[in-house]
């Protein structure tokens, strides 16, 4: 199946919503260092839509995890449970940050599923978000 288009009028409306940082780890893309995606949070095979209405941005590493993707086991409770939509969903409302602010907590079995399935708190976004404390560019406001 052809990758579906996303025209650039259509990416730049993404990554204005979103702020420019990742919807899933808050990694701004600006200090990235490979190119955000438009990725579809509900999967074109699995009858997503090709719109606005179905699409986050996504560092390289959440958009390579997260994949197809729709749910995940949630580690706490053992059962399988939604992975964070962030169009529907407020990340505060299922996210916050440890006393570090380098690691991404899981509030809700929707966050931890997420937390895991998408590793949220990879080494390297880790090491990020550090480097961005020290000139005061994390967590985003």
């Amino acid at each position: 199946m052809p990758k579906p288009y996303i025209s650039l009028s259509s990416r730049q409306s993404v990554f204005e919503r979103a702020g420019r940082y990742c919807e899933y780890c808050k990694c701004p893309a600006d200090y990235s260092t490979e190119p955000f995606s438009v990725e579809h949070i509900i999967p074109i095979t699995k009858n997503g839509l090709n719109d606005l209405t179905n699409w986050a941005l996504s560092c390289l590493g959440c958009n390579y995890f997260k994949a197809t993707k729709m749910t995940f086991l949630d580690p706490l409770s053992g059962l399988i449970s939604p992975l964070f939509n962030p169009l529907t969903m407020n990340w505060h409302d299922n996210f916050m940050w440890d006393e570090t602010l380098t690691v991404i907590i899981g509030k809700t079995g929707i966050g931890r599923a997420t937390v895991e399935a998408l590793k949220l708190n990879r080494q390297q976004v880790k090491n990020l978000r550090r480097a961005l404390i020290s000139i005061d560019q994390h967590p985003p406001k």
